[in-house]
């Protein structure tokens, strides 16, 4: 099994289902053990920005805002894709805890060595 993990979100709240899911996987990757990162691009730097998260929870899951804590308190990795991030002009002042903006080089740089990865 590799020891690093990449969930990458495409989606907020234009599709909450997806975004839950995909720190519901990044928390179980982090619980078995990976160095987990989440890299949140297109739609999904909206998640990056303080409050956004703090309205979705989808029926069957914990809220989005407590899943993602818990993520970040346990030691997983948040990077925003810094193209996405600007086209959609939002302010880096209003990042949560935990998120970094970044190039993609830094997320190749992750995934090198040898990374699992899937898509929400």
């Amino acid at each position: 099994m590799a020891d690093r993990f990449v969930v990458s979100i495409t989606h907020a709240h234009d599709d909450p289902d997806k975004a839950t899911v995909g720190f519901v996987v990044a928390n179980a990757a982090l619980a078995s053990g990976c160095e987990t990162l989440v890299f949140l691009s297109t739609n999904g730097v909206y998640l990056a920005v303080r409050g956004q998260a703090d309205t979705i929870h989808e029926s069957g899951f914990a809220p989005l805002k407590e899943l993602m804590d818990q993520f970040v308190q346990e030691g997983g990795t948040i990077y925003v894709c810094s193209p996405c991030f600007k086209k959609r002009q939002l302010d880096e002042g209003t990042l949560i805890a935990g998120a970094t903006i970044v190039g993609g080089a830094k997320l190749v740089e992750f995934m090198r060595p040898g990374s699992a990865s899937i898509t929400y």
